[in-house]
């Protein structure tokens, strides 16, 4: 999977981070599934770096979607956010989200979502509807304690990782990479589609 993430990654003209000569220079990626499942952890999740001519990898279940809750009650007049496939690049920073735990938030740039605004039970993801902005669209995890079976209120448009404890390690691999390559994060999505 590694091999195949890079080389669609690379076939989008998006970069790949491979300077080696200190751990941890993060590539995060999410890959959204072709057949999205409402409010479900449906998509996933890779955090990959090169050190001394070796690869290192995780994967982890997530949503790129938001929930059924914000899918049918939007907390933006214009509709609940979805974001838009693509490579934002260094737009988040380890920072508290929701001024309460540790998480890769929008902070450094603009992102750029889908505005799905008819309040019903499915996803639209309508290019005239895409806005760009600072919308804090971040990489967060769903419970603290355990791993939850639905979405529901835990994305309004974010990145939320289902497991606690693959969020724990995430975000320690997170702070490790900030000691050597400073408080600046790029994540890329894509979809199934992308994958060469």
């Amino acid at each position: 999977m590694l091999e195949t993430l890079i080389n669609s990654m690379l076939s989008l003209n998006y970069s790949v981070f491979t300077h080696d000569t200190k751990p941890f220079n993060l590539n995060i990626v999410g890959v959204r599934s072709d057949t999205p499942k409402v409010n479900e952890f449906n998509d996933n999740m890779f955090v990959f770096w090169k050190y001394k001519g070796y690869w290192n990898y995780i994967t982890m279940q997530c949503t790129t979607l938001p929930g059924l809750k914000y899918l049918e009650t939007p907390i933006n007049p214009a509709g609940c956010a979805i974001l838009v496939p693509g490579q934002y690049r260094s737009t988040y920073a380890l920072d508290l989200h929701n001024s309460k735990y540790m998480a890769l938030c929008q902070r450094l740039g603009n992102v750029s979502v889908y505005r799905d605004d008819n309040e019903d039970q499915k996803y639209d993801m309508n290019d005239m509807s895409i806005q760009t902005g600072e919308f804090g669209i971040n990489i967060h995890r769903a419970d603290k304690d355990y791993e939850v079976e639905l979405v529901n209120g835990y994305s309004a448009g974010c990145q939320v990782i289902e497991n606690p404890s693959e969020y724990d390690i995430f975000i320690n691999i997170c702070e490790k990479s900030e000691e050597y390559w400073g408080n600046s994060f790029t994540y890329t999505l894509l979809t199934e589609s992308q994958l060469v």
